[in-house]
C-alpha cells in the first residue's frame, strides 16, 4: 500500500473510494459537507437518510456514485467531545476495511484534525489503515492475500506530513513484527529464533547485538533465569539489544520483555479446561513488545539510547526440571523458594532486571504476560502498570493513552510482600491467590536496586480472541506502540 498526505480535499480527489467521517454534530450537513452532497448529485444526504445513519463511533455506510468518485462511504465518528486519537485510529481502520470489501484500488480519507495537530492525525490514521490490512498468513496453504487490491491511500487536506507517514510505517513494522511473534507456534519462534530475529534488527538498522550463552549467564550468577532453562533441549539466550543514537543522548532507557517461548508450567504442569496450555506461545509477548519497539525506533532514530532485553527460554518438563521445593539463587544473591514453577516469569525477570540495573540508564520498564490474576482484575484489554515512581507511571500512562492501548495504574502494596515470605530462603516465588498481580510486581521489585523501574503485566491485551477494529482475532502487538510513544516523548 501507497500513502500520500494530500493537499486536495473531498471536493477535488477523485478514486474509487472516497470516505468521510462525521460527526453527531455534522448533521445536518453544512459548509463543506453541503458542498460535497451537491458535488455528489444529492448523494451523501441520500446515503445519511436511508441508511437513518446517526454518526455513532463505528459505523459505515456506502453509497455508489459514479463519476470522479466511484462510491462514496460515511464512517461515524461519535461526538465530537469524544473525538480523540484511538477512536480516530478505529475509524480509520473502518474506512480501510470498507474499502477492502468494496473492491478499491484507491481510498481518500476525508478526518477532522485532532487536536490542532495535523502531525498526529496524519500518523494515527495511517497507523488504523495499516494495521486493519496486516494478514497473516504463514502457516495457511492459501497465501493470497486478500487485501492485494486496495493499494493507494491519500489522507486528504493533509499536505506535507510524509515524515509522519513514516513515522507510522515505522511504528507498525514493530507491531507487526511483534504480532508475528507472538502468533507463530512454539516450534517456530524458539529462543534460539529470538535471538536470530535480535540480530536481524541489528543488522538492518545497525543495532548492537550481545547474546549471553548459558555459561556466560552461570557466569553471571543467573541462578533463577538458569533454573527455568533446565528442562529445556533449547539453549537460553539471553538477548540485549543497543540502540545508540549520533552525538550525546539525552536519557538512557531499557526495556525488558519477559521471553518463554513455550510455558508448560513445569512441574506444575498447565492441565485441565481453562488452563490455556495451548495458547503458551504467547508467554513471550513481552520480548515480541520489546523486539517491536526495537524494530522502530531503529528505523525513528531518537537520540535517547535504548537497551533492549530479553531472557529467553522455555519452560518445560525433564528430568532436570526445576521442582516445586526447590530454591534458586538470582544474580544479585537473593535466594528464591520455588513453590509454583508455573510462576517461572518472575524467575527470568529477576535476572533479567539486576542485569538491566546495572546498566546505569534513567529508566527501566518490563513487560510480561505475567498473571491470570491481573486478567481477573483488568479483564482482556487492559494492561496492569505498577511502579513506585509516580512520575514514570504517569508518563507511561500518558504515552499508552495517545498510543490507544488500555493501561491501568495498580497498587503497589507493601505489605502483601508478607505473602511470599519463605522459612527456608528469602523469599517464595507466589504469595496468596489474593493480589496475585501485586505480589508478583513486588517480588519483581525485589531485583531493582538503583534504577527508577515500572512493570506492565500484558497478560490480557496481548490476544484477543475478537475481530476488534485493526486488531484481528489473535496477537495484538500489545504495547509496542506505547513504548514507542514513550521512548519519543523521553528526550
Amino acid at each position: 500500500m501507497k500513502f500520500v498526505a494530500a493537499d486536495k480535499s473531498c471536493l477535488t480527489w477523485s478514486g474509487d473510494c472516497l470516505v468521510v467521517g462525521l460527526s453527531e454534530e455534522s448533521l445536518p450537513l453544512t459548509g463543506l459537507l453541503s458542498n460535497l452532497n451537491e458535488r455528489a448529485s444529492g448523494l451523501l444526504q441520500e446515503l445519511i437518510d436511508e441508511t437513518d445513519f446517526k454518526a455513532k463511533a463505528g459505523s459505515s455506510a456506502v453509497i455508489r456514485v459514479g463519476g470522479e468518485i466511484r462510491k462514496l462511504a460515511i464512517v461515524g465518528l461519535g461526538a465530537s467531545e469524544d473525538l480523540n486519537l484511538e477512536s480516530l485510529r478505529r475509524a480509520a481502520a473502518v474506512a480501510a476495511k470498507l474499502a477492502k470489501r468494496e473492491k478499491c484500488a484507491s481510498l481518500g480519507i476525508s478526518f477532522p484534525i485532532w487536536n490542532n495537530s495535523p502531525e498526529r492525525t496524519t500518523q494515527t490514521i495511517a497507523e488504523g489503515v495499516t494495521l486493519a490490512m496486516h494478514e497473516d498468513k504463514r502457516f495457511k496453504s492459501d497465501t493470497e492475500s486478500s487485501t492485494a487490491g486496495l493499494s493507494d491511500i491519500s489522507l486528504l487536506d493533509l499536505p506535507g506530513y510524509e515524515a509522519d507517514l513514516a513515522k507510522a510505517a515505522h511504528v507498525c513494522d514493530g507491531v507487526i513484527l511483534a504480532r508475528e511473534l507472538v502468533a507463530a507456534p512454539p516450534n517456530v519462534v524458539t529462543p534460539v529464533t529470538l535471538a536470530e530475529t535480535a540480530a536481524d534488527i541489528a543488522k538492518d538498522h545497525g543495532l548492537t547485538l550481545k547474546v549471553l550463552e548459558q555459561a556466560e549467564c552461570e557466569a553471571l550468577g543467573m541462578g533463577a533465569y538458569l533454573g527455568v532453562a533446565m528442562a529445556s533441549d533449547m539453549p537460553p539466550k539471553f538477548i540485549h539489544l543497543t540502540y545508540t543514537p549520533q552525538g550525546t543522548p539525552k536519557r538512557k532507557l531499557a526495556l525488558i520483555g519477559k521471553g518463554l517461548t513455550f510455558d508448560s508450567g513445569g512441574l506444575n504442569i498447565k492441565a485441565g479446561a481453562g488452563s490455556m496450555i495451548e495458547l503458551m506461545k504467547m508467554d513471550m509477548g513481552g520480548a515480541a513488545a520489546v523486539l517491536g519497539a526495537a524494530k522502530a525506533i531503529a528505523q525513528i532514530k531518537p537520540d535517547v539510547e535504548v537497551h533492549f532485553i530479553s531472557a529467553a527460554t522455555e519452560n518445560m518438563i525433564s528430568g532436570h526440571a526445576m521442582h516445586p521445593g526447590d530454591i534458586l539463587t538470582a544474580s544479585n544473591g537473593k535466594t528464591i523458594e520455588v513453590n509454583n514453577t508455573d510462576a517461572e516469569g518472575r524467575l527470568t525477570l529477576a535476572d533479567a532486571l539486576v542485569y538491566a540495573d546495572k546498566l546505569g540508564v534513567d529508566a527501566m520498564v518490563d513487560l510480561a504476560t505475567l498473571t491470570g490474576a491481573c486478567i481477573v482484575a483488568l479483564g482482556n484489554d487492559v494492561a496492569g502498570l505498577f511502579s513506585p515512581n509516580d512520575e514514570l507511571a504517569e508518563a507511561l500512562a500518558q504515552a499508552a493513552d495517545k498510543a490507544g492501548e488500555k493501561l491501568w495504574r495498580m497498587p503497589m502494596e507493601d505489605k502483601y510482600f508478607d505473602g511470599l515470605k519463605s522459612i527456608v530462603a528469602d523469599m517464595k516465588n507466589t504469595g496468596p491467590r489474593p493480589g496475585g498481580s501485586i505480589t508478583a510486581a513486588l517480588f519483581l521489585k525485589q531485583f531493582v536496586k538503583d534504577t527508577t523501574w515500572a512493570h506492565m503485566d500484558i497478560a490480557g491485551p496481548v490476544w484477543s480472541e475478537k475481530d476488534n477494529a485493526y486488531n484481528n482475532p489473535g496477537a495484538t502487538g500489545y504495547g509496542v506502540r506505547t513504548l514507542v510513544q514513550w521512548i519519543l516523548e523521553s528526550h
